[in-house]
């Protein structure tokens, strides 16, 4: 009961208007304030404490000075240029290309905002002027920045992780075939309403492999990181936190030596945009720490556990069920903050249903960034529609078969676990 009007609590303060650190630190600690509660005030800063001491954390301030690093390095340029080769010969070329780009930026960013931001003032903007809709374009972009938070390193399976004890290495692995899935999907909505209005692709015809080549080489270092990442973190070389210092490492010895792009002014703005986003992440997580102190205390995990699974024997029917639940609150609040509100409360619900929280886990962060791209509350949606120009009325009816075309994934992934089990089974 007291769990509850702590959860009610968090988010009328967020709706109000209170930053969501300090919205779910405030309902934390007043927990610890009630005459019901026989645990000393002292508990809440402990907890903070905690919280702030955790090695798997390091990965979060790490992975987001890489993709500010990566941006500045001369990187990003050179995987456009690839994907443009790859993709621009299909109806839509640029739009075919910009999903091909999402893909390898899940190595770089790990970010669906930070995605659609870049690719929203590199791609959008020209394929605007050659005629396609900013709806069609602030849609695409968006939706296509879910790719990027799927395939690893993603920040939200770094946190999902963390809160749930689940082995980061392992969900970084399982998104790699998920991650391919939405890119195939996306593409074949993209050909279809393309196909629609004669857009046309950007060359006569497919790439030769000589050009293929040309590109590949030119952007040889940017491709081989993902690859560097995964096999270092499967052969224990180092683990997701780790990884993350390797990266930045790797990032700037790249940007300086081989492509020259990336000097120390890049590297003094990387940093400072980087403490900015550090500083607003690593908050939230701090006071969510007193916050799953308070749920775990109360044994709302147990409890939902126990009547979840009296309801519903059928793990599939319950995956669907909360699947369906996640999507509702994607759309309604913001990612990190479901991330870090439920990841406690259903983790163990799912593992007492017989359900990998591994699979669960890439399941929930596709429903939970996905909202972030949907009316009403989308940042993602904000900030491509206000880079682009474009209404929200004309984004939300073109991101339609964008929108099918992930829930049909997702289906897939609930339906058929072995999509997203098969490789971290194989490699882990």
């Amino acid at each position: 009961m007291i769990s509850g009007l702590i959860l009610v609590l968090t988010l009328v303060l967020i709706v109000i208007g209170m930053p969501v650190a300090f919205a779910i630190g405030i309902a934390g600690t007043s927990f610890f304030l009630m005459p019901s509660t026989f645990l000393p005030d002292s508990t809440a800063a402990q907890r903070i404490v905690a919280v702030s001491q955790s090695f798997p954390l390091l990965a979060v301030p790490l992975f987001i000075l890489l993709g500010n690093l990566m941006n500045g390095s001369g990187i990003t340029h050179r995987l456009i240029g690839l994907a443009t080769v790859l993709a621009g010969w299909m109806r839509g070329g640029l739009a075919q290309s910009s999903l091909l780009l999402s893909a390898m930026m899940g190595g770089v960013s790990g970010s669906a905002v930070a995605d659609a931001a870049m690719q929203a003032r590199v791609l959008g903007v020209p394929m605007v002027e050659k005629g396609y809709r900013p709806g069609f374009v602030g849609a695409l972009l968006a939706i296509g920045g879910l790719i990027t938070a799927t395939i690893p390193p993603s920040l939200g399976l770094i946190l999902y992780g963390y809160l749930g004890e689940v082995s980061i290495g392992k969900l970084f692995i399982a998104g790699i075939v998920p991650g391919v899935l939405l890119t195939v999907a996306l593409m074949i909505a993209t050909r279809i309403v393309a196909g629609r209005r004669d857009y046309r692709p950007e060359t006569a015809r497919a790439p030769s492999l000589c050009e293929v080549w040309v590109e590949l080489r030119g952007a040889f270092w940017a491709v081989l990181f993902p690859v560097w990442l995964l096999l270092g973190i499967r052969f224990g070389i180092f683990t997701p936190s780790e990884a993350g210092a390797f990266a930045v490492a790797y990032t700037l010895v790249i940007g300086m030596l081989v492509y020259r792009e990336l000097t120390p002014q890049k590297v003094l703005e990387a940093c400072l945009r980087s403490i900015r986003d550090i500083g607003m992440i690593m908050i939230i997580i701090i006071f969510s720490g007193v916050f799953g102190y308070v749920i775990t205390f109360e044994r709302v995990p147990q409890d939902i556990a126990e009547f979840a699974l009296t309801a519903v024997t059928d793990p599939t029917v319950l995956l669907l069920a909360v699947s369906g639940f996640l999507l509702v609150l994607g759309m309604l609040v913001e990612a990190t903050v479901l991330v870090m509100l439920l990841t406690p409360i259903l983790v163990p619900v799912v593992t007492a249903a017989g359900i990998d929280p591994v699979h669960f886990g890439l399941i929930m962060m596709t429903l939970v960034t996905f909202g972030g791209m949907t009316p009403p509350v989308g940042v993602s949606m904000f900030t491509v529609c206000g880079i682009l120009g474009c209404s929200y009325k004309e984004y939300t009816l073109e991101s339609l078969p964008f929108i099918a075309a992930v829930l049909i994934t997702v289906l897939v992934m609930i339906l058929f676990p072995q999509v997203v089990m098969y490789l971290p089974n194989q490699l882990m």
